[in-house]
């Protein structure tokens, strides 16, 4: 049996893009029996730096989703640390809907005591924000960093390695010297390419939050573990069609 695992990105691309984020996620990461399938919105927000995007990353996640399990997916992650749509998918469908976010930051909360969210910009900050408020994780959080660096959401960090790397490691050594920071978490999927260099470079632990949310999404599908249903109600009365009215 294989378990199929549906995968958004929440910024539509071409087929040059997908790969690009699936590549974080290489053959070695995925156990027997488990295939990750990178899917792009087909519509809606172009970098995430605004609460006018966020709303459009959350509804194109959830059109994206919705019809998952009808698919034949045995699981769903979604593709950003902004965690977009995740409660609404969770309320919706059946099968595990995993996001980075909240994995990360958890696995970041097993590893250490302080972590700092290292991400490309500040405008990504108000992303952050908002899910560990939800989460109840700011006594866990060092800080929030970014290198000030506009992100490519498409071509990711190629090209520029030298540079964006070396800007990320000195932010990440601020963290750990200024802020207190004992495990760095990288703050957008996008950002997977540094992943190598960041964990030989830096004293702590780095986490890949892609990664991360994929191997969590293993676990759940191996131990039958699934979102509660009291924490997560079903809609009485859903109207999927709105949703996928806005995709079309």
């Amino acid at each position: 049996m294989t378990h199929r695992v549906k995968i958004i990105i929440p910024i539509p691309m071409g087929a040059e893009g997908v790969a690009a984020r699936a590549s974080q996620l290489p053959p070695r990461l995925v156990l027997p029996g488990f295939d990750p399938e990178f899917v792009s919105v087909a519509k809606g927000a172009a970098l995430g730096d605004s609460a006018y995007d966020a709303l459009l990353m959350d509804f194109s996640v959830v059109e994206a989703g919705l019809r998952a399990q009808e698919e034949g997916y045995a699981a769903v992650c979604i593709d950003t640390v902004s965690d977009s749509g995740l409660d609404a998918l969770r309320s919706r469908l059946d099968i595990p809907v995993i996001a980075p976010g909240a994995a990360a930051f958890h696995i970041a909360c097993m590893l250490g005591k302080k972590f700092t969210v290292l991400t490309m910009w500040d405008e990504w900050f108000a992303l952050y924000e908002k899910t560990l408020t939800a989460y109840h994780l700011w006594p866990r959080v060092a800080s929030l960093r970014s290198i000030n660096t506009r992100p490519d959401l498409e071509e990711l960090l190629a090209g520029k390695e030298e540079v964006v790397f070396q800007k990320l490691e000195q932010a990440a050594l601020r963290a750990i010297e200024k802020d207190g920071a004992d495990v760095i978490v990288l703050g957008s999927t996008t950002m997977h390419q540094s992943h190598t260099y960041l964990a030989e470079h830096l004293p702590v632990p780095v986490i890949n939050p892609g990664q991360v949310a994929w191997k969590l999404c293993e676990m759940f599908l191996t131990l039958g573990l699934r979102h509660s249903r009291k924490a997560y109600p079903a809609p009485q009365a859903p109207n999927d069609a709105v949703y996928h009215g806005f995709a079309h």
